[in-house]
């Protein structure tokens, strides 16, 4: 049996399969009339199919992938309108010179973008124009045979013969039985067996590039379907999921409110430690949001943990951030109590200090009666370094040494001008700040039990001991989620199926010899070179020659070979008993004929070799 041929690159189908190794991809073929650019002979419909042709290719699908890509970064490093336009206009007022040109490219709203979009249909466009026809052609090729063997064999990058003592039909027969139990699609085309493996490699193919579209739809249903809001509560509030309880909401063009999940939870209490020694002193260990969530009339309890959101319907309920809310009251001169209640301040830093605004809009009269308004800018700090021991800033986040410092203002909050107010600043456009007798503006550090009494008998405020956490939530409603995930998982399936699958074609021909013995030979040929194809077939060679076992070969004469002359036995005389005149006859010259068509001559008499 020959060796199995490995040649380093394999033949173009035209030059050495033809049809046998045309369709072992469906990737479209570029045709000269198509891809030549010859101005007036193309005309209109010659143009559009060339633009098409273009557009369905698979570079420019890669180069759109590409420039999809590219187009993200702005997205990730420029603050989007869509995620926190505070972050925008915070980064409009730090850079005023790049934000007109930002503007112009639609930077800060990436994802809705004309250019993005334009991107985004040209890509979603060019995959479906590009697998639908090679879907269709590869049903067909499904539905088909595989093509007869082609002339030469032994011109495929994986070859082997023998000769068996088998007859063709008992070869051919014994070859269609092994490939398909090697699970090949083999059947009987004149003298050869074509057989055919490997189709998954297409199907991976094709399930990848129908995944990226799944992922397109997902990502442009999510988009404009999904709603975003938040909210912040504090301990024994709660929260019912319509449009009216959000601080901010925003959500997709096709949203409506009424597709808000009806739900509602109370946050019960929230825990956080953290870290009180070693270099990462301060660090979150416990940031946990003890819930009560309801829907449908059922009340159940829970815990909310970073990256462990709350999972209601389509609805994600996220802890965002933590902080803290103490609890003030306020009194007019008079001594009624005109505002009591906690008040949530944002932090500033790590160790949460935390900065605030209270507002007393209603029910305070001053010492005259007349109605007025009560604001008070707050900085609390959850551990106090104590007097004389630098800025009012917090040392650790714990609710070590809690202090509340105030200053307050009376007059016109602005609150019923109708421009909307940031809840945690104080506008004192219309405002004036309470004076003592020295003309410095009231600004007292408390600790939890205390009380700053305003002057001129305007009444006072209480640091109440009582100091209440809060969270902030993220609530997130986007349907299009496990389309997604299951685009990716057959995305990642398919790509696998399509680089490790080899699909490939094996042919068996068995012939009579001019001998009368049966000539086998047995070639294949892959899509793309591989080493495991020459290893494939001579595993299908030697399996099959169980059933077509090799013939012992006659062995056949070398024209080069000198053939030994036979000399009788009595002939030889032995030289040590020869007598000195007598000389040892010589043997004949060769002949070249094979031993088996002539027979060897007798050495001469030893008087005609003396002569």
């Amino acid at each position: 049996m020959s060796k199995t041929d490995t040649t380093e690159s394999t033949p173009a189908p035209d030059e050495t399969t033809g049809a046998a190794g045309a369709e072992l991809s469906t990737a479209p073929r570029e045709d000269r009339e198509d891809t030549a650019v010859g101005g007036p002979t193309l005309g209109f419909t010659g143009w559009l199919r060339w633009f098409w042709r273009q557009l369905t290719s698979m570079r420019i699908a890669l180069l759109l992938l590409l420039m999809l890509s590219l187009g993200a970064v702005p997205g990730s490093l420029v603050p989007q309108t869509s995620a926190d336009e505070m972050k925008v206009q915070d980064f409009k007022a730090a850079h005023p010179t790049l934000t007109p040109i930002y503007e112009k490219l639609q930077f800060f709203d990436v994802y809705g973008s004309v250019w993005f979009s334009a991107i985004y249909l040209l890509l979603f466009v060019s995959l479906i124009g590009c697998i639908v026809p090679r879907t269709w052609q590869f049903v067909g090729q499904l539905r088909g045979r595989p093509p007869g063997a082609p002339r030469h064999l032994d011109r495929l990058p994986a070859y082997t013969t023998w000769r068996t003592a088998a007859g063709p039909e008992e070869a051919r027969e014994a070859a269609l039985a092994l490939l398909k139990k090697r699970r090949f699609r083999a059947h009987r085309v004149g003298d050869a067996v074509a057989a055919e493996k490997g189709y998954l490699r297409e199907v991976g193919n094709l399930s990848f590039h129908i995944a990226l579209i799944v992922m397109l739809v997902a990502f442009a249903w999510g988009v404009l379907f999904k709603s975003e809001g938040g909210k912040l509560i504090t301990e024994g509030d709660g929260f019912s999921n319509t449009l009216t309880q959000y601080d901010d909401f925003k959500s997709g063009s096709w949203f409506g409110t009424d597709d808000l999940e009806p739900f509602s939870f109370k946050l019960d209490s929230f825990e956080g430690t953290y870290e009180k020694s070693g270099p990462q002193r301060g660090t979150p260990r416990t940031f946990e949001a003890a819930v009560t969530y309801t829907r449908g009339g059922a009340d159940k309890k829970t815990v909310i943990r970073v990256n462990e959101p709350l999972k209601i319907g389509d609805s994600k309920v996220y802890l965002i951030a933590h902080g803290y809310a103490p609890v003030v009251t306020v009194r007019d001169g008079r001594g009624k109590a005109v505002f009591h209640g906690a008040v949530p301040l944002l932090p500033i830093d790590n160790n949460i200090t935390s900065t605030g605004a209270i507002k007393v809009m209603d029910g305070y009269r001053d010492k005259n009666g007349k109605k007025e308004q009560l604001g008070f800018s707050a900085l609390f700090v959850p551990t106090f370094a104590g007097a004389g021991q630098g800025t009012m800033f917090s040392q650790f986040p714990a609710l070590d040494f809690p202090v509340l410092a105030l200053t307050g203002y009376h007059g016109d909050l602005r609150v019923d001008s109708g421009l909307p107010q940031n809840v945690y600043q104080l506008d004192t456009s219309k405002m004036t700040q309470f004076k003592i007798d020295t003309g410095t503006g009231v600004a007292q550090r408390m600790r939890p039990g205390e009380t700053m009494t305003l002057p001129d008998g305007a009444g006072s405020i209480t640091f109440e001991k009582e100091i209440k956490e809060w969270a902030s939530f993220q609530i997130s409603q986007q349907s299009g989620n496990g389309l997604a995930l299951a685009g990716a998982l057959a995305a990642i399936a398919g790509l696998t199926g399509s680089l490790f699958i080899q699909r490939r074609r094996v042919w068996v021909r068995a012939v009579r010899g001019e001998d009368g013995t049966t000539v086998v030979e047995m070639a294949g040929l892959g899509r793309s070179e591989s080493a495991k194809l020459p290893e494939e077939l001579a595993d299908l060679a030697v399996a099959l020659t169980a059933q077509a076992p090799p013939a012992a070969e006659t062995p056949r004469a070398d024209p080069e070979a000198v053939p030994e002359t036979a000399v009788p036995e009595t002939a030889v005389p032995d030289p040590t008993e020869a007598a000195p005149d007598t000389a040892v006859p010589e043997p004949a010259a060769p002949d070249t004929t094979h031993p088996a068509d002539a027979p060897a001559e007798d050495p001469a008499p030893s008087g005609e070799a003396d002569k």
